[in-house]
């Protein structure tokens, strides 16, 4: 009996101490991908527990559903998101004291707060990189331009946009392109909150193709 006790109290201490985290929270990722590799970005706020942005790659546990995801994400640019047990996100910067490597999440296609329907329920998700992780400023700020990542090295990329000014908008692209291409971070003139034409993200990745947008938003970062 002692020892049950003895459990139950470090179980709540561990519990009320992961609530005080400042990054406590359930935090939301839209996830593309394909066959050359699955990645999410944290669906950022200028709010605690939500105000980093937050690049991953990943793989599901699961193998048979891993290959089926990467499957049917290839060549699209189709909105799918993750809706995780809840985490401090803070476990994921870099030198975290206990990094992060796996937590279960819903796998939703379309957008799990927006009438989007649960394919995998309580899947198993494996942290392979942290890819960019950064807290965002909660002042107001204006920039003329908006600065793109890179993410994947096939025929299939990502463009990524680093939030950098508040208010701000929330952009992934899927883009075809060479093997060849340079893998680069670049900048692209920006008006106010709008979205970026094609043509001029095509011009700044020699050779490429925009096949669609994967994720765009403006509503949560005002």
């Amino acid at each position: 009996m002692k020892q049950l006790i003895a459990l139950l109290v470090l179980l709540c201490a561990a519990g009320l101490a992961a609530a005080a985290n400042p990054t406590y929270g359930e935090h939301g990722m839209a996830l593309f991908g394909g066959k050359d590799g699955l990645y999410a970005s944290h669906l950022p706020m200028f709010h605690a527990p939500h105000d980093y942005q937050v690049l991953l790659k990943l793989r599901l546990a699961d193998q048979a559903q891993d290959r089926a995801l990467r499957a049917r994400l290839d060549g699209k640019a189709a909105l799918w998101t993750l809706a995780p047990e809840k985490f401090e996100l803070d476990r994921l910067a870099p030198g975290a004291a206990h990094p992060l490597r796996r937590f279960k999440a819903d796998l939703v296609q379309g957008h799990f707060e927006q009438g989007g329907k649960t394919q995998y329920a309580g899947a198993g998700v494996i942290v392979e990189q942290v890819l960019l992780f950064r807290q965002l400023a909660a002042q107001p700020a204006q920039t003329s331009t908006a600065r793109y990542i890179q993410l994947g090295g096939g025929a299939q990329r990502y463009l990524v946009k680093q939030i950098d000014s508040r208010p701000d908008f929330d952009h992934i692209v899927a883009i075809a392109t060479p093997r060849t291409a340079p893998h680069q971070s670049f900048n692209v003139n920006k008006h106010a909150l709008d979205e970026p034409a094609a043509a001029a993200l095509q011009r700044a990745v020699p050779g490429s193709r925009v096949i669609g947008t994967v994720y765009f938003s403006t509503e949560d970062l005002k």
